[in-house]
């Protein structure tokens, strides 16, 4: 795999003029099997990512280099979007109260059309994030559940690709606990699915009996 690219989710960002956040997921065409994107995200600051074309990104083995200026970064789209779900000081949807909050740029005045009736001062709203990707597209995320044909056997680390077309040539597992643990990388042949989790044509066995590689920070 001397001539393939590694995408490690959670290491550093970097843009040209300074750090803007780490990799935390990549863009898949599960169809074509190529990464698209990867979203970058500020550090502690979740719902920010940023959808950065993969002709943008230079990886290394611990980190990640955009060929753009933090203000560039700024002008991306968005990976995320953030929607209310209406509840009630009684809590929505199976939410108590205390897990909702109240929704933001309202007047306490304010009259606001929702089901049922105007707006409330004491209504609270849930905030819902999601993804923003390409339609058809599905974001792949680090501890996604890798499966094999016989169980569930470890979770995702990150994908290699080819450099020159882009398109996923392993995904990268870790496999086993505690001090058993190992990084394994499965090729494409024995991926069948990639939407709800890393699915494999192989059994648990096979999976351990391949070679193990470096996938460096950040540690799991």
């Amino acid at each position: 795999m001397t001539d393939t690219t590694q995408l490690t989710i959670g290491v550093d960002a970097i843009c040209t003029d300074g750090s803007c956040g780490e990799l935390s997921r990549v863009v898949v065409d599960p169809i074509a099997g190529l990464v698209t994107h990867v979203v970058v995200e500020p550090k502690y600051r979740s719902g920010l990512g940023k959808l950065v074309p993969l002709e943008l990104v230079d990886a290394g083995a611990d980190e990640i280099r955009l060929r753009c200026s933090l203000a560039e970064f700024d002008e991306l789209d968005a990976a995320e979007e953030t929607t209310f779900l209406p509840g009630n000081n009684g809590g929505y949807g199976g939410y108590p109260a205390g897990q909702m909050v109240v929704l933001p740029h309202l007047r306490l005045s304010d009259s606001f059309p929702i089901p049922g009736g105007a707006f409330d001062p004491g209504t609270a709203f849930q905030p819902v994030v999601s993804d923003t990707v390409p339609m058809g597209e599905i974001t792949v995320r680090r501890d996604e559940p890798v499966h094999a044909t016989d169980g569930e056997i470890g979770r995702v680390q990150g994908l290699i690709i080819d450099p020159g077309d882009h398109h996923v040539t392993h995904v990268l597992l870790q496999e086993g606990h505690l001090w058993g643990r190992k990084d394994v990388a499965i090729p494409m042949s024995a991926i069948t699915g990639v939407a709800n989790g890393i699915r494999l044509n192989i059994t648990k066995r096979q999976v351990g009996d391949l070679p193990t590689v470096n996938v460096g920070p950040p540690d799991a």
